[in-house]
């Protein structure tokens, strides 16, 4: 069965939901139904007397089927009350709590969800199990006896893990000073030692007759998987940084865990196994290797997962990734309207759809479209201001191109560009490296006298948005037919503007993407060198240069010439420094090297995480992770 079909077969019929107000007038005038009518009702097993290990699993396997089914209100509701007692609920209610604060960004929600955290891990503390001196010290010389460990302590140990790693991103997020930062990285070190003894504790202690050691492997598997995932993906100079201090991360041992927790099918945990799985498919598929292997892992995660949350948001987006990233725009903007109006209780994941949407329709080069969910995320969306305005701005600029609008519309533009500075942010104490690149681009735009050449196509670049359209050829062949149009009125000018060798050379470094996706190489090839020759010339793009170098040691390793492709690779990630989107280049770069070391080897690296040290001691275990 096609990949499409099989989607769709398993997405089934939607539950329609009543319009909002943030839903777009524009070209939709279905009429849709409160789904609150339709909401599934699930029941607890019976149960008697205090609140015990096996209760608190079971109410949290209520409250998942409830957070998947989009009934988020519910699941929380059934968290809340034994917050304070339970680990298991003062874990899920501050899990919560903290995606609520992710999406909307919202200092209030984010003060919140900090002091639920903290509460939460106050309370899995109590139940962990209290070393003595002596145990303490055995630790450094020997292997911990895991058998002394009770059921409960185990369970303990992992929520703690799982609600410190979240306090700590928050950390990151809450404030921007120096203290709170080494703060954050001491917890994520914590809770890697905390995940190490997890591991060791499934491996090595008795679960004879137990009923929750699937729930606790579930979430054992969660954690060691998504760490070596993140960790893993990181450059090559912070990896080097980060193993000095402990921590490495295998992708293969990461998906391996993943793949192991979303098969323990009574796991608390499965969903959000698979949800990191289809997340790492996913991008992989967007930014890296594109494989079909990614393609048909998602494509078999959603078929298992939809059939069980048919309207589920989270897997509906999902859907909607995945037919974006085989190419078909028109089924995927269909799915994340589905996964939008499938619930109203989380209006901020609707800006997630919208960031999506608008995506969809840059790839089809729907202008007008783009500038409508553009112009949502701005109106709604706390996440950048700064970076909305400047979407919104390039799509309008780029419809003016096809068909110039009326003067309110260049008002508008003109009152963007100068204001998406005031809105600039920093997080965890940095500036945004895409705000500071959509701020640079607003000067030029002003310093041009209101014009700025093909925002939407350098976007498009920018985002890897190429591997994409390719799967529609007939689009690369529009996107390259406009390139060259402008490339002939730039030769016409008759007299050359300031910014000329910066235009030519976009021009030139998007006509040879257009080429390698057009399978035309060598003309491909000659279009890059050409940008790289303007490198003097130039005034403020000077990221063009390295992306260009980027884009011919893809080329030669597309060619079948690895050790060319290397050293150009290399020469793109070491030879320039200072210039806009640098991280997006260094990441591309380290997908690359990646690729060419995982062709050249199939072997894994060990995994600190799941293996104890050559002298069979764990020496995370003697780290201390008290004083939080």
């Amino acid at each position: 069965m096609p990949a499409e079909a099989t989607i769709t077969a398993a997405v089934g019929p939607t539950v329609p939901m009543a319009a909002t107000d943030s839903q777009p007038a524009a070209g939709d005038d279905d009429e849709f139904q409160d789904a609150v009518e339709e909401q599934a009702v699930f029941t607890l097993p019976e149960h008697h007397g205090p609140m015990t290990l096996e209760r608190s699993l079971d109410e949290c396997r209520l409250a998942v089927r409830y957070f998947f089914n989009n009934q988020f209100d519910e699941a929380r509701e059934i968290m809340r009350p034994w917050r304070d007692s339970s680990m298991y609920h003062a874990m899920g209610y501050g899990t919560m709590l903290y995606l609520q604060a992710i999406m909307t960004f919202d200092p209030r929600d984010i003060e919140v969800a900090v002091d639920v955290l903290r509460s939460s891990v106050e309370v899995c503390n109590r139940f962990r199990r209290k070393s003595t001196l002596g145990e303490t010290v055995s630790k450094i010389v020997k292997k911990p006896d895991y058998g002394l460990y009770t059921e409960e302590e185990a369970h303990a140990e992992l929520c703690y893990a799982k609600c410190l790693l979240l306090r700590a991103v928050l950390n990151f997020v809450e404030d921007e000073t120096l203290i709170s930062l080494v703060k954050g990285g001491l917890k994520v070190k914590t809770c890697y030692t905390c995940y190490r003894d997890c591991w060791q504790m499934l491996k090595h202690r008795d679960w004879t007759g137990s009923k929750t050691k699937q729930h606790f492997e579930g979430g054992v598997r969660l954690g060691v998987g998504t760490f070596n995932l993140m960790i893993s993906q990181l450059p090559a100079k912070i990896l080097k940084l980060l193993e000095f201090v402990g921590f490495t991360g295998n992708k293969d041992i990461g998906l391996r865990e993943l793949e192991t927790g979303f098969s323990l099918t009574e796991s608390i945990h499965r969903s959000l196994c698979s949800l990191v799985l289809l997340g790492y498919h996913l991008v992989a598929t967007y930014f890296m290797s594109n494989s079909e292997g990614d393609l048909v892992a998602s494509e078999r995660i959603l078929s298992e997962q939809l059939v069980t949350y048919p309207n589920g948001a989270f897997f509906l987006f999902f859907a909607g990734r995945l037919e974006l990233v085989r190419g078909h725009f028109e089924r995927s903007a269909q799915l994340y309207r589905e996964s939008w109006q499938s619930q109203r209780c989380w209006t901020q994941f609707h800006h997630v759809c919208f960031w999506e949407l608008f995506w969809n329709n840059v790839f089809l080069s729907q202008w007008e479209e783009a500038a409508e969910f553009a112009g949502l995320l701005l109106r709604e969306s706390r996440w950048s201001r700064t970076i909305y305005s400047y979407l919104r701005a390039a799509s309008l600029l780029m419809l003016a191109e096809q068909s110039p609008g009326e003067d309110s519309q260049r008002q508008e533009i003109n009152t963007l560009m100068n204001t998406l500075p005031d809105f600039k942010q920093r997080i965890a104490g940095k500036s945004v490296p895409a705000e500071k690149f959509v701020i640079r681009k607003s000067r030029r735009y002003l310093a041009q006298g209101g014009r700025l050449l093909m925002p939407g196509y350098e976007l498009l670049y920018l985002w890897n948005g190429f591997k994409i359209l390719r799967k529609r050829r007939h689009l690369v062949e529009d996107v390259f037919s406009e390139v060259e149009h402008e490339l002939a009125a730039l030769d016409n000018k008759a007299a050359a503007s300031e910014f000329a060798a910066d235009e030519r050379a976009l021009l030139l470094l998007l006509r040879g993407v257009c080429l390698v996706h057009l399978s035309s190489p060598l003309q491909a090839e000659e279009a890059l060198l050409a940008v790289t020759r303007l490198q003097s010339q130039l005034r403020d793009d000077h990221y063009l240069v390295p992306f260009a170098w980027l884009e011919l040691g893809l080329l030669a390793l597309q060619a079948g010439r690895t050790e060319d492709a290397v050293k150009i690779l290399e020469h793109a990630k070491s030879g320039y420094k200072g210039y806009n989107m640098i991280n997006r280049l260094h990441f591309r770069v380290h997908a690359a090297m990646g690729a060419i070391a995982a062709s050249k080897s199939g072997s894994a690296t060990p995994d600190p995480l799941t293996a104890p040290d050559e002298n069979g001691c764990d020496d995370a275990a003697a780290g201390t992770d008290d004083d939080l």
